[in-house]
């Protein structure tokens, strides 16, 4: 995984860089940064820089043998200086004595970044047969991890840890990886790979240095989408212009079936029936959604609500630059945008990201969704 294999991101890659030459790299980051940046993906091309797998820029590894040797045993992800923390879940069956950790998958992960080092939680937990189980970082893998990281590099070179979503880490495993971070061993990277940085420890976060990843610049989307999917280059303009970038949004603007279709046509019951003031039938649809979507699909339909309601709300001022919906979406967007306006938008939007919050932190989804109904009717009719 090189940093040419990025798309876009050229203002972060050239600051890691610098960090390398400069020898000033820090023992702890954090790459934080909007869904479908690519953050990920850049943390694996830096560690793969940081452990010898160089992109036609050799001037800090000058051994051609060394060179091949790192690059080698990054094209499976099994160099032995690399190690990867993940979220997890308990299989049924699991002796309840048995602690999680990441290698009890590691099987499923390494299928999982070899196809595509760009992913969402829900490929994950498709991976791993989650059904609607959440997955956690447990106190048994800051144990592990102690244990990889105090062992010496077997190259001679940086020991490198990725924490993928370190804000899933539970209270003893965070508290067990600070005092980690608090005496790193000896030429040892920690990449923390954050979506939600907030739900982190305040300690942890201060013994981090933090990197905000910006969008995926539009025209490196088109281009991706040219050079590495075949699409004319018109076709490509316009899914790029709507994924806004966010590159897992513009591949699923690909398939046909995508998620986005059926969390379009659940926002437009959603909203007809709370404009109609269907408590019945608001409930039947919290109902439905509690009973046959997980957790984590859940939380991505709130984000993609939330989406749509800023949306319509730019509509209203009919400049076609401000708006990035598909033609189906903006169907609707005509006759409904009216009512998202100055008088409701920003309520409904916190509205929003409580129910996607309280989801987040194992609310009973049945009440979180028709608490959310019933609030969206009071708010629809304000002008």
């Amino acid at each position: 995984m090189k940093f040419s294999d990025v798309i876009g991101q050229e203002e972060a890659i050239g600051r890691l860089r610098q960090l390398v030459e400069e020898q000033r790299v820090p023992s702890t980051m954090m790459l934080c940064g909007p869904l479908g940046c690519g953050k990920m993906a850049l943390a694996m091309a830096f560690a793969s820089y940081l452990l010898g797998e160089r992109d036609g820029d050799n001037s800090l590894l000058s051994d051609p043998m060394s060179i091949k040797n790192a690059e080698a045993m990054l094209k499976n992800w099994e160099h032995p200086d690399l190690h990867f923390t993940y979220p997890v879940i308990k299989p049924a069956g699991m002796s309840a004595d048995h602690k999680m950790i990441s290698d009890d998958f590691t099987r499923e992960w390494h299928e999982m970044i070899s196809e595509s080092q760009y992913f969402l939680m829900d490929n994950w937990l498709s991976k791993m047969d989650a059904a609607n189980q959440q997955a956690i970082i447990g106190a048994g893998e800051s144990d592990e991890l102690t244990r990889k990281m105090s062992l010496k590099s077997s190259q001679g070179g940086y020991k490198v840890s990725i924490i993928w979503l370190p804000e899933r880490m539970n209270a003893e495993c965070a508290n067990k990886l600070l005092k980690l971070l608090e005496e790193p061993p000896h030429k040892t990277v920690f990449l923390m790979v954050c979506e939600e940085p907030e739900l982190l420890l305040d300690t942890i976060k201060s013994r981090t240095q933090r990197i905000d990843i910006k969008k995926i610049d539009d025209d490196a989307i088109e281009r991706a989408l040219t050079e590495r999917r075949g699409l004319d280059q018109d076709i490509a303009h316009r899914i790029a212009r709507i994924a806004n970038g966010n590159w897992m949004r513009a591949l699923e603007n690909l398939d046909a079936g995508n998620e986005n279709r059926q969390f379009l046509d659940m926002f437009i019951m959603f909203m007809r029936l709370s404009y109609q003031r269907d408590i019945k039938e608001l409930k039947k649809w919290s109902e439905i959604v509690s009973s046959n979507y997980g957790r984590e699909k859940q939380r991505r339909m709130l984000n993609y609500f939330s989406r749509m309601v800023r949306e319509n709300f730019m509509y209203n001022f009919k400049q076609a630059e401000l708006c990035y919906m598909t033609q189906e979406e903006e169907n609707f967007s005509s006759k409904f945008a009216r009512f998202i306006n100055e008088a409701n938008v920003i309520e409904i939007s916190e509205l929003l990201q409580k129910a996607r919050k309280d989801i987040g932190q194992n609310a009973n989804g049945k009440i979180v969704f028709f608490d959310l109904a019933l609030q969206m009717i009071v708010l629809l009719i304000r002008k």
